[in-house]
């Protein structure tokens, strides 16, 4: 069934460029919502946390971490009682982001999504979900929380 692949691919690519320009919008690259989506979740993690979080590597969060500490969203201090961690703050500019960019998220999903009727949303969002755990699987990754509802 290479014609899914085909289709998924240009779909992914599709969605990418747009979930990019919609970031863009908001001062941000793309991933680095997802960065601040954890934390803000959970505010004063390490970048090891947020990476297993996001199932990505600590380098990845740390560079990320890098750039976004110079654009203000973000500070590093060593842990109160470990001091050899150090620990991911966000600040009042980070925090003002939650907002906007989850409004953003969901009308990018609302638009991408409105020629479908809610039975076919449902099934997407089923199929997908079976899709990434039989493709996990494959790659014999541990298979992280899929919510259909926030994907």
């Amino acid at each position: 069934m290479p014609e899914f692949l085909d289709l998924h691919g240009r779909t992914t690519k599709a969605l990418r460029a747009l979930a990019e320009a919609g970031m863009r919008r908001h001062g941000l690259h793309l991933g680095q919502n997802l960065l601040l989506a954890a934390l803000w979740e959970q505010d004063g993690s390490t970048p090891g946390e947020v990476a297993t979080a996001l199932h990505v590597t600590t380098p990845t969060v740390v560079k990320m971490a890098t750039r976004m500490t110079t654009a203000g969203l973000l500070t590093r201090r060593r842990d109160d009682r470990d001091h050899r961690l150090v620990r991911l703050w966000l600040t009042d500019a980070g925090h003002a982001l939650q907002e906007p960019v989850e409004a953003e998220r969901r009308s990018l999903e609302e638009k991408v999504t409105a020629d479908l009727t809610d039975a076919e949303r449902e099934a997407l969002l089923s199929a997908l979900a079976k899709i990434h755990r039989s493709a996990s699987d494959l790659l014999g990754e541990p298979l992280g929380p899929v919510d259909p509802a926030n994907t």
